[in-house]
């Protein structure tokens, strides 16, 4: 099978830990055979199929000079036994028009994982609210007045940006309420922009957890990425240690209970960020830490992934014969 994986810029990719080139080594392993491409490589013409000017690769098994190029060519995308979104955030406005053309992509006979139509209708952090039996206190608003209310009512809280990663743009605000006010005009531009608004949870001490299901089904490992010295992010990107270990009763509790709606909607792979007892994000866009489990527990998760994409096509491969 051909994969095509619509990524950042390989030349940009932390091997020793990326999840994008984890999936690659397991499918290149397997005898899949890998493309490439940037999401403004993927093009739409009057009468024509969506294709995307992919770049054939081949992995070396070196951490220098890790792929090499073998062509670049157009292609339509329904000629790849698989196409993967696995471009990084923000969702911001061209992220949007690129699931427009693979949406197209799939009318044209495409698979695409995670499904475009899926991608849009769950941001990241509005996600959980469809689940609150699952959250801590939550608010969206964008009015100033909403934030002190519940600022009041809770009185240690978090607040951060509806399309923020990696911990960016996330704050918190004690009781004593310093610097609300500020931190409110600079998140939501004056009231232009909503923001999400949550109960602070002490357990962040004992980690933001990751819990990975894929094809509805849960890792049966997370990682708890734990913040260090002073910090309230446990995000990796922001300084966080990250730790695997066994999912608890009440991760797999969530992780049974979200798993087959999400896959049911065309979620091949999410993953359930856990603070305590409470999910705070549903990641969907490009999930990782599959090599840290792996490296720490020696349980493979690309190849319980692989697996689940394998099945995934030949399912609709012959449903479709």
């Amino acid at each position: 099978m051909q994969l095509l994986f619509i990524a950042d810029p390989l030349d940009s990719f932390k091997t020793y830990k990326d999840t994008t080139f984890a999936m690659m080594r397991e499918a290149q392993r397997r005898g899949h055979t890998i493309s490439a491409c940037l999401p403004q490589d993927i093009m739409w013409q009057r009468g024509a199929p969506v294709q995307a000017h992919v770049q054939d690769i081949e992995l070396t098994g070196h951490a220098d000079d890790w792929f090499h190029v073998r062509d670049r060519r157009p292609v339509p995308l329904a000629g790849f036994g698989a196409v993967l979104m696995r471009k990084d955030p923000p969702f911001d406005s061209e992220y949007f028009y690129a699931t427009h053309l693979l949406e197209q992509a799939e009318r044209d006979g495409a698979r695409v994982f995670n499904k475009p139509r899926a991608l849009r209708d769950h941001p990241e952090k509005l996600a959980i609210m469809e689940f609150p039996q699952f959250i801590g206190p939550t608010l969206v608003t964008r009015d100033a007045r909403d934030i002190q209310r519940f600022h009041a009512e809770h009185h240690d809280i978090i607040l951060k940006p509806l399309d923020g990663m990696g911990g960016m743009g996330i704050f918190r605000v004690g009781p004593d309420g310093l610097n609300l006010g500020s931190i409110t005009e600079t998140l939501n531009r004056g009231g232009a922009q909503s923001l999400m608004v949550q109960k602070f949870l002490p357990e962040i001490a004992l980690g933001d957890k990751r819990v990975l299901i894929i094809g509805g089904q849960p890792v049966p490992y997370c990682l708890a990425r734990i913040p260090q010295g002073s910090e309230v992010r446990g995000n990796l990107a922001a300084g966080g240690k990250g730790v695997a270990q066994a999912l608890s009763q009440r991760d797999w509790e969530i992780a049974n209970a979200l798993g087959p709606i999400l896959n049911q909607r065309g979620l091949l792979l999410a993953g359930v960020d856990v603070i305590g007892d409470c999910v705070t994000e549903i990641n969907v866009t490009s999930p990782t830490c599959f090599q840290e489990i792996q490296q720490q527990t020696g349980f493979d998760v690309a190849a319980m992934f692989v697996d689940a994409l394998e099945a995934r096509c030949g399912h609709e491969q012959n449903r479709s014969a």
